[in-house]
């Protein structure tokens, strides 16, 4: 099978909607999604002496973030923000500390089997734009745990 290039807007985000039956939920408006799965990592020097001038660490912490950028999306007869943006931003709420703060999110590229599963704290940044521009929306998932896979069904 040839190898061919991944479209990076291809990228399906899904935030999980709480309830008896889990319901996932596409975020749409999104222009820009970037997973980063070295953010949070920690590492210990191991230098010695002995390390003749050579720099060595040990890994210590693994982290993840995923950043994504779009366009707010509101309904034109309701003013209800997009499904996928209005659980975002549900989730980021002030009032939602401790283990409150988690909710689960699912990722993938239409190539992919297997969905890539976080729990993860959302983060809802600047909202705004200038005189000839569209409401940005902006959020940042950071990754509590591992990641888990799901299968595409």
């Amino acid at each position: 099978m040839p190898l061919h290039q991944v479209n990076a807007r291809s990228i399906i985000l899904e935030v999980q909607e709480p309830g008896e039956v889990p319901t996932w939920v596409e975020v749409g408006g999104l222009l820009n999604v970037t997973p980063n799965p070295g953010e949070g990592e920690e590492v210990a020097d191991t230098t010695t002496n002995d390390s003749n001038g050579y720099y060595s660490q040990d890994k210590m912490q693994t982290g993840a973030t995923l950043t994504m950028e779009g366009r707010l999306l509101k309904d034109s007869d309701t003013g209800a923000l997009d499904p996928g943006q209005a659980l975002i931003e549900a989730n980021a709420g002030g009032d939602r500390l401790g283990i409150d703060s988690h909710a689960m999110y699912r990722f993938r590229y239409p190539v992919d089997n297997v969905w890539k599963v976080w729990d993860a704290t959302t983060t809802v940044g600047e909202q705004g734009g200038g005189h000839n521009e569209k409401v940005s929306f902006n959020a940042v998932l950071t990754r509590s745990g591992p990641s888990t896979t799901e299968a595409v069904t």
